[in-house]
């Protein structure tokens, strides 16, 4: 069962039809506070987490895997695909409508694509905040489509260089000439930055990013998508955008409701020596390739040890890098290690998240075989949609071709691990030879890795206080005694360690506890304190200052707990207490009835 969603669809934007905004008043309240239990004051930031790509993934499938999987173990933020409306090419090179149709867009619309509608997609933002997840979109804002002409995804006529109502078509006094180019041939020479950034990537038609109009409508598109509560973006193609250009644009974007603050940007650069990946520093994090082919090569061949030290990628510091181990263009155009090299894959991943380095990037999408054009799985095309072939909803139980790579399990309790030890340092503890390394992450987290094809037994000190620990990286349990760790790391695994862990394990709904208590993730700023407050003496008579104050601390935030006496027919809703008194209450009907666990997003 999804969690409540707080918020109303209001409507859709002028230019991008189908972008919703979400909206929802709150109710001040005199009422003081009678106690002053606080949320941590120092709270995780959306680069100390962990992303996974969903690629492909349907917006329902996302949501389900927010709810039932990410929000659980951990998983701060989801890369999804390309949301706008997209080129529908039923066959590319025997690719039964291929991955790359996304990435060129027809419009702004979100109204309807292969992965689901524009309310599908609003589901899936809100479901994925009540847990936890923000929503990272792939920003297309270097061009549109190729040389040719067709029907959009959600039913648009198209041709190069005309895009009906946006650019292009000479309806608003604009033309080819005003929207796109300067350049109208295709990159030839990658070592000149002017054709980098002013022809056609791959003979798509290339924006004119230096016209206020094109900005403009850049701009509104996704401060639209910001208004519907999405939380990032990957920017795809950055490096083709000259640098004043992506400044102009990204200068102009709101801060995410809900969230708070501005929406966390990671750009696609592909750094050399022509356009280095630091132009692009000022404007967001930047995705380190350098990064991505170093630690696939070591981990391919066995040379992990050294990576304990690790420099600064392509000159980005660990605050400016998105890391990954590989990202669905690599995985076709340049593979070095993917899912299908199996274990040594899992476990580079798994490093990724346990080492401090930059902001770890999971990939995850399906088995494409040997077709690299290929798309998801699908269930064929819906008669009367003029999207194509609609994508599957993902499913990780093995009978499909989601390959599901997050929930494999050394990696899926490494992000509990990263959120844990996030703001600690490196200290290695052990190696043996070129192939195994451990370290600690402060007194937060200890990591070894075995990436040899036998048994490694361990000795080694570390800061982690004496216990039993689970491993949130595979199977079993580790006892720490007398500041020693003396454990097997299996041959092509990892041993990961931390404060709290509680492994990958099965997560899900719980069972509803017969205590009374109840847990609530409700995400706020230091100083507030949640309440439970009813239509019951018990829970204030509607009086913030007489309701049932719910607990965090730093282990647990944001969830927010406590014993609440609530019985079938009793009416409720939390309230945000501030320390001076001021109350803002959860917008929506009110809940009737005891619930174990709920969740509350602006």
């Amino acid at each position: 069962m999804r969690t409540l969603r707080i918020g109303a669809i209001a409507g859709a934007l002028a230019l991008g039809a189908g972008l919703m905004a979400v909206s929802g008043p709150s109710a001040p309240s005199e009422a003081q506070p009678t106690s002053q239990q606080q949320a941590p004051q120092v709270q995780q930031t959306p680069e100390d987490g962990t992303l996974v790509h969903l690629f492909q993934w349907s917006w329902d499938a996302v949501a389900d895997e927010c709810e039932t999987f990410l929000g659980p173990q951990g998983f701060t933020g989801v890369q999804v695909s390309p949301p706008q409306e997209h080129v529908v090419v039923e066959y590319d090179e025997g690719a039964h409508y291929p991955w790359w149709q996304d990435y060129q867009p027809v419009s702004y619309q979100l109204d309807n694509t292969r992965r689901g509608t524009a309310e599908d997609f609003q589901g899936m933002v809100d479901t994925c905040a009540d847990n936890g997840v923000r929503i990272y979109v792939d920003a297309v804002i270097n061009h549109m489509t190729g040389p040719e002409a067709g029907t959009g995804s959600n039913g648009t006529e198209w041709s190069k260089y005309e895009y009906p109502d946006l650019y292009g078509d000479g309806e608003y006094g604009y033309s080819r000439e005003n929207d796109f180019g300067p350049c109208y041939e295709e990159i030839t020479d990658w070592n000149d930055r002017q054709q980098i950034q002013e022809c056609e990537l791959l003979g798509l038609s290339d924006l004119d990013t230096g016209s206020g109009y094109v900005q403009d409508r850049l701009v509104q598109y996704l401060n639209g998508l910001i208004g519907m509560g999405v939380g990032g973006f990957r920017v795809d193609a950055t490096k083709h955008v000259q640098v004043e250009h992506v400044d102009a644009v990204f200068s102009q974007l709101d801060d995410v409701p809900g969230w708070g603050g501005r929406p966390h940007v990671y750009h696609e650069v592909i750094g050399d020596g022509t356009i280095p990946y630091t132009d692009y520093t000022d404007h967001g994090q930047i995705t380190n390739f350098d990064y991505h082919r170093d630690l696939s090569d070591r981990f391919a061949d066995g040379s992990i040890a050294d990576l304990t030290e690790m420099p600064d990628h392509g000159g980005l510091t660990s605050d400016e890098a998105v890391v990954f181990v590989d990202n669905h263009d690599t995985q076709r155009s340049d593979p070095i290690l993917t899912y299908k090299d199996g274990e040594r894959y899992y476990l580079a991943t798994a490093f990724m998240l346990a080492h401090p380095y930059g902001t770890p990037k999971v990939m995850s999408g399906y088995d494409f075989g040997g077709n690299d054009a290929q798309g998801p799985p699908d269930t064929g095309a819906e008669e009367g949609n003029p999207a194509g072939a609609i994508t599957e909803d993902a499913d990780c139980d093995g009978s499909s071709g989601w390959t599901c790579d997050h929930r494999h399990e050394t990696v899926a309790g490494m992000a509990a691990f990263r959120t844990a030890t996030a703001g600690t340092g490196l200290e290695e503890r052990a190696r043996d030879g070129r192939a195994r390394v451990a370290f600690d992450r402060g007194a937060e987290g200890f990591a070894a890795f075995n990436a040899s094809g036998s048994e490694w037994d361990l000795d080694s000190e570390t800061s982690l206080p004496d216990g039993e620990y689970t491993n949130a990286a595979g199977p079993g349990t580790v006892t720490v005694s007398g500041g020693q760790v003396q454990a097997t790391v299996p041959a092509d695994g990892a041993v990961a360690l931390h404060t709290g862990s509680t492994g990958p394990g099965e997560p899900g709904p719980t069972d509803a506890p017969d205590d009374g208590t109840l847990e609530a993730t409700v995400r706020t700023v230091p100083g507030q304190t949640v309440y439970v407050v009813g239509s019951t003496a018990e829970l204030g008579s509607w009086d913030p200052a007489a309701g049932v104050a719910l607990e965090t601390d730093e282990e647990t935030y944001p969830v927010w707990s406590g014993t609440v006496p609530v019985s079938d027919e009793d009416e409720w809703k939390l309230v945000r207490v501030d320390e001076d008194g001021t109350a803002e209450w959860e917008t929506g009907d009110n809940r009737v009835g005891p619930d174990d666990t709920v969740s509350w997003r602006d």
